[in-house]
Order: C-alpha cells, then sequence, then structure tokens
C-alpha cells in the first residue's frame, strides 16, 4: 500500500483545485472539493491501487471489474457529470436513463478539476491542451448532457487556445449569470 503517496497525491490535487475555485469566486466549493477521497472506502483502495501516473480507480478497475471507489466517489461530488445521471423523459414521453444538465457552478468547478488532474498526473508534460485532449477522449462516450458537454468543451477549449489567464476570466464572467 502506497499510503503516503496517495496522500500527498490527493492533498495536492485538491490544493490545486482549490486555488482555481477560489479564482473563479467559488470559494466553499474550492474548500470542500473532493473530502470523500479521505474517507476509508476512497482512501484506502486509492493507497492499495495507486501508480502515481493515473487514477487508482483505473486500476482497481482494472484489477477487480469494477471500481467501489469511484462508485463511492461519483455519487458524493457534485462536478462528476456521473453524479447527475438520473431517469428522464424525452421529447417522445418515454423515460430513459441519462446525464441532467448540471448546473454552471460544478461544470466550473469540473474545469478546475481536470486542469489539476491534469497536472498531477502529467506533471512536466502537462500543458494547457491536456485536459482538453483528455475530455476529447472520452466525449460522445458517456452520458454527459448535450449542453453540459458543449459547455466544458467551450470552457477547454479556450484553455488550450488562449491560456489560464483568459479561460479563468471568461469562467469567471459566465457564472455572474446564474441562469442554468
Amino acid at each position: 500500500m502506497e499510503i503516503l503517496a496517495h496522500w500527498k497525491t490527493v492533498n495536492r490535487h485538491r490544493a490545486l483545485v482549490r486555488r482555481y475555485c477560489l479564482r473563479l469566486g467559488l470559494v466553499w466549493q474550492g474548500l470542500t472539493h473532493d473530502l470523500s477521497k479521505y474517507t476509508p472506502v476512497e482512501f484506502l483502495r486509492g493507497a492499495r491501487y495507486y501508480q502515481g501516473y493515473r487514477s487508482p480507480n483505473d486500476e482497481e478497475r482494472q484489477q477487480t471489474g469494477l471500481s467501489l471507489a469511484w462508485l463511492h466517489h461519483k455519487g458524493r461530488n457534485r462536478h462528476h457529470f456521473e453524479y447527475w445521471i438520473d431517469y428522464r423523459i424525452g421529447e417522445d414521453g418515454k423515460v430513459f436513463m441519462g446525464g441532467c444538465k448540471m448546473p454552471k457552478k460544478y461544470v466550473a468547478e469540473m474545469f478546475c478539476d481536470r486542469i489539476a488532474a491534469c497536472k498531477v498526473y502529467q506533471g512536466e508534460k502537462y500543458t494547457d491542451a491536456s485536459p482538453y485532449d483528455y475530455f476529447q477522449k472520452s466525449k460522445g462516450r458517456g452520458w454527459l448532457h448535450p449542453e453540459t458537454s458543449d459547455l466544458i468543451d467551450r470552457w477547454l477549449l479556450l484553455l488550450k487556445e488562449q491560456g489560464e489567464e483568459a479561460a479563468f476570466a471568461r469562467i469567471r464572467e459566465e457564472l455572474k449569470d446564474k441562469e442554468y
């Protein structure tokens, strides 16, 4: 078990997200981001499956067929689109499982989370394109609501093309609009 290494990784990730959330005025979200990672079900599995270059949830999933840590985590953290999957009613009136549109403040936290995760796991290889490129690999395969997908895609593309300062400035402006 890599208890100390995992502890440092979680703390570094949370510190980055906290800093980014504070830049966006999301104080409470920054302070409480990913606190569930310290619960036994998440922390002990994270230490057991730790590799340092990717999420331990991936390794747990690879070895056991599922990640109990991830199932716990996604159900408690609103910045993950999986938290927002529910039964929905389609335009045809039929019920289906799908992603619900996320409130903008949680999409903003997702943005911060994606940058921090890429920086922690990629280290010196990180560029402002990294979060966008990572998102593109999974785009269209999940249950992310189309409007939420378009929003996070636009913000990550802005980061890639214009850098952190421009992206954070634009997101701060968009968060002033309380709709969505």
